[in-house]
């Protein structure tokens, strides 16, 4: 399968029965007990993103690139502190789902917007550029792409998370594909972190902080890469 078909795949199942699970997911309804600890998993990686962007202490009007947003998980907090957001996703559903929510929490707020865009077709200048589990969907010819695009988007920060490729990680991975159910529709593409460093200095960032979020169903490895 060649990564334009991984795009049309992914497109296609967050706009049907991916949107509805993960919406779940990304909700406070009821869930399951792996899609429960997807979600803390997930907003744990959320949360540290935040910490750390407010410990900066320069939310306040700070331009931001929400890369792959979801429902809006992250654009949304971002938002309400005071910064500029641009946050888009692949999927019209997602989009039209974090709209709502941004919608619902903030009022009709004039510091978010969001689009329906691949993350090839961004474009801008934008201080920092945040892209979270969506390195996922890219095998690791074309995540050297994708990195490579984002942090020419990105003026001071790129900020990324990514599945750790691991042993113990990849030996789950073949057990789980034993038993696929009828919502496990996209490739997942595991990372070796040492080769997504390499990318992120050949664009011509350095590693700042970095965390790793791990739950019995959530692994994520998350990197702040600034300019040099």
């Amino acid at each position: 399968m060649n990564a334009t078909d991984d795009k049309t795949l992914v497109r296609d199942y967050f706009n049907a029965t991916g949107f509805d699970r993960w919406r779940r997911i990304y909700g406070d309804g009821s869930v399951n007990k792996v899609q429960l600890d997807i979600r803390k998993g997930h907003q744990q990686t959320v949360d540290t993103v935040l910490d750390w962007l407010e410990a900066d202490g320069n939310l306040q009007g700070l331009l931001i690139c929400d890369a792959g947003c979801g429902v809006g998980s992250l654009s949304i907090p971002l938002a309400k502190a005071g910064a500029k957001v641009y946050a888009s996703d692949i999927s019209e559903k997602m989009v039209q789902e974090g709209y709502q929510r941004a919608a619902n929490t903030l009022g009709q707020p004039n510091n978010i917007a969001f689009s329906a865009q691949d993350l090839e077709s961004l474009s801008g200048r934008y201080h920092t550029v945040i892209c979270l589990d969506v390195l996922i969907h890219y095998p690791q010819d074309k995540a050297a792409e994708m990195i490579g695009h984002l942090g020419k988007l990105a003026e001071e920060r790129l900020i990324l998370s990514f599945a750790p490729k691991t042993l113990a990680l990849s030996m789950l991975k073949k057990v789980g594909e034993l038993f696929p159910g009828p919502s496990k529709t996209t490739r997942a593409y595991q990372h070796e972190e040492t080769k997504i460093v390499n990318i992120l200095k050949n664009n011509g960032f350095s590693i700042g902080r970095d965390a790793m979020t791990s739950t019995s169903f959530y692994y994520s490895r998350l990197l702040e890469a600034k300019r040099s």
